[in-house]
């Protein structure tokens, strides 16, 4: 807002050799550390203070002294946690908070408000303040009786439709299962046109092979159980059961089904720029840029934003990782293989017991040892996609013929020297923004965290990467 041009890259409070000027952050164990200090005296600032400072909610120390700040003093200011704040020589104008007033006389503020020659600080000020308020007051109530009174019209006219609506949906509910089985449950024959007798193969994974199709003008892909799958028909039951009753613009489609005795198929619309990974490895003749990379993970973290946080009760992925994110012909990302998941039997549990499973690189360590699994442990397996994304590398790097290591052991090389180009796909050739690039590892970082509590949840990391 102010374009203050100062040495500020990457995230304030984030590990490496300098800090930012005039920033300074909380020094405990707690995550994420906030920011505690702000010194913008003498900036050359211009216009109102900004409405965003308020975004700063453990400010403690606030100096905006010596600039040419404008407009007058927020009540904003007397929410945040300030011990020192400082305003003076500015061109404030009109009256102090009484909030700020207050806590400067029992000695909680250091209030310094001087050389604003047209901002009143002082309690006299107050009963101005008071006369100047009785008549727009006395306004506002009319106003707001008029606005109740619509409010209540509003609120009965909604009552009935909503009344009527869930009539409909009731009605609605009463044949879902019905007109879901009938819609979308087809048989072997079927799947035989579908796909052209299997003519085209689309790709081969731990569930069975994976064949292109045509149904009703649309292209689809269908997967066919595998015979010789010691856990597919268990994941493939878990599979259907999901995507039959949750729906999102970053959740693959499931199309339709077929169980006809033992042949098993699972329809999905057709991603045809296959998956994430195919286009992070060198192989691929596709480079993709730092903005597209960047939709790639916001897309994929509103997927498991809905799982976690638009379902009741929650749905953990537990297979999370760059060969299981699907891109359409726009590159929009889109989870997929449910086969794995699992949802908690009440939407007050917090973890569910089961049996490790996953994939190497992307598995939670703490879910490994406990067997207690979280919603974290998405977080987890996301964090290594998202250095994946930044990097283009495998979450396991081989480092010689005999020893390997985590993609995340690899970045810290490079963090700890303050380097953060040569962590970035060289393919990018420098085509970023160094910031974003800071932002970025920073979030990844925080997802692989060895202790769950400590990393953020799927709705902040969506933010985040916004």
């Amino acid at each position: 807002m102010y374009g203050v041009n100062r040495n500020w890259q990457g995230d304030p409070c984030g590990p490496r050799p300098y800090i930012w000027d005039g920033v300074n952050c909380s020094d405990d164990n707690s995550y994420p550390p906030r920011i505690i200090s702000l010194n913008l005296s003498s900036s050359g600032l211009k216009g109102e203070i900004a409405p965003s400072l308020s975004n700063l909610i453990s400010l403690q120390y606030l100096d905006l002294s010596n600039n040419n700040l404008t407009g007058s003093v927020p009540d904003f200011l007397s929410q945040l946690p300030l011990r020192i704040l400082k305003l003076e020589k500015n061109k404030l104008t009109g009256f102090v908070p009484d909030g700020l007033l207050q806590r400067s006389k029992n000695g909680s503020l250091s209030l310094s408000v001087g050389e604003n020659p047209n901002l009143c600080s002082s309690v006299s000020c107050e009963k101005k303040k008071k006369s100047n308020i009785i008549v727009p007051v006395a306004a506002s109530i009319a106003t707001l009786l008029v606005v109740i009174g619509a409010a209540f019209a509003i609120f009965f006219i909604l009552k009935r439709r909503r009344q009527q609506a869930g009539k409909v949906e009731t009605e609605s509910n009463n044949n879902l299962d019905s007109f879901e089985s009938k819609n979308r449950r087809f048989s072997y024959s079927e799947v035989l046109t579908i796909t052209k007798n299997f003519e085209r193969i689309l790709g081969k994974g731990g569930f069975g092979m994976v064949y292109h199709g045509h149904l009703n003008g649309m292209e689809v892909a269908v997967k066919i159980l595998s015979q010789s799958s010691v856990q597919g028909f268990q994941q493939y039951q878990a599979e259907v059961k999901l995507l039959m009753r949750v729906h999102h613009r970053n959740l693959v489609t499931l199309v339709g089904y077929c169980d006809e005795g033992d042949k098993l198929a699972l329809i999905y619309e057709y991603m045809a720029h296959g998956n994430l990974q195919e286009h992070l490895a060198d192989s691929s003749t596709s480079i993709l840029s730092w903005e597209g990379r960047l939709r790639i993970a916001v897309e994929s973290a509103q997927g498991l934003e809905y799982l976690h946080s638009g379902c009741k009760p929650p749905i953990i992925h537990r297979d999370v990782k760059s060969t299981n994110i699907l891109l359409n012909d726009k590159f929009q990302a889109k989870l997929a293989d449910f086969g794995l998941s699992k949802s908690f039997a009440a939407e007050s549990q917090t973890h569910v017991s089961t049996v490790v499973a996953g994939t190497p690189g992307y598995l939670d360590p703490e879910y490994y040892v406990s067997n207690r699994l979280t919603e974290k442990s998405d977080v987890y397996s996301f964090g290594a996609v998202l250095l994946e994304i930044i990097t283009s590398k495998s979450a396991i790097i081989r480092i010689d013929e005999h020893e390997k290591t985590h993609l995340s052991q690899w970045v810290e090389s490079f963090l700890a020297l303050g380097d953060i180009r040569q962590i970035v796909d060289s393919r990018l050739q420098g085509n970023f923004d160094v910031n974003s690039v800071w932002k970025a590892v920073e979030v990844a970082m925080a997802c692989l965290s060895p202790t769950a509590n400590r990393r953020p949840t799927m709705n902040v990391i969506v933010t985040a990467i916004k």
